[in-house]
């Protein structure tokens, strides 16, 4: 009898070595690539932001940089076919990122030092559950629209709880 493959394991890409086991390395994010028009900015920016979470900056060339993640990469590039336009994050296509953290406390520091560098902290009446009480995180915007999300990676709303900041919002932020 010939047994019958599991659709979520298998397929072309599936190695005894792979390094998630049970799951298809082509499943995985390779890299994001995000268009600015004025690289150092970005790379003020978002750049900073993306070291603070661990991601390694490589060499940048003419255009652009990247910054090495642990199985996955993010490049910023301004080449001269992007449009000389702000993001927007409400048109079709990728409305923002999301990065895992770090505890409550983390993504408090983080956007701190993120409002010293620029962002500005979106849905602020509802920080940190504007995306609703047991999801605690920043929402934060760069000065050309693009937005970040900073998730705390382990909160529990009865531990965690800070003083003062209590959770309000009954729904995710409208982004």
């Amino acid at each position: 009898m010939v047994e019958k493959a599991d659709p979520k394991v298998s397929g072309p890409d599936v190695t005894a070595d792979s390094e998630v086991s049970g799951t298809r390395r082509a499943a995985r994010l390779h890299h994001v690539e995000i268009w600015v028009r004025d690289l150092a900015a970005a790379r003020a920016t978002l750049g900073w932001l993306f070291e603070e979470l661990g991601y390694v900056a490589g060499e940048p060339w003419a255009c652009g940089v990247s910054y090495r993640g642990t199985h996955e990469y993010i490049v910023l590039e301004a080449g001269p076919d992007v449009l000389a336009e702000d993001h927007r994050r409400r048109a079709p296509g990728v409305n923002h990122l999301a990065f895992v953290a770090g505890n409550p406390k983390r993504v408090d520091e983080l956007t701190a030092l993120a409002l010293d560098c620029g962002f500005k902290l979106l849905f602020a009446e509802d920080h940190p559950f504007a995306g609703g009480p047991d999801h605690y995180a920043a929402y934060l915007e760069d000065a050309t629209g693009f937005e970040i999300e900073l998730v705390a990676d382990s909160f529990d709303p009865a531990a965690d709880l800070i003083p003062g900041a209590e959770p309000t919002a009954e729904d995710s932020p409208a982004t």
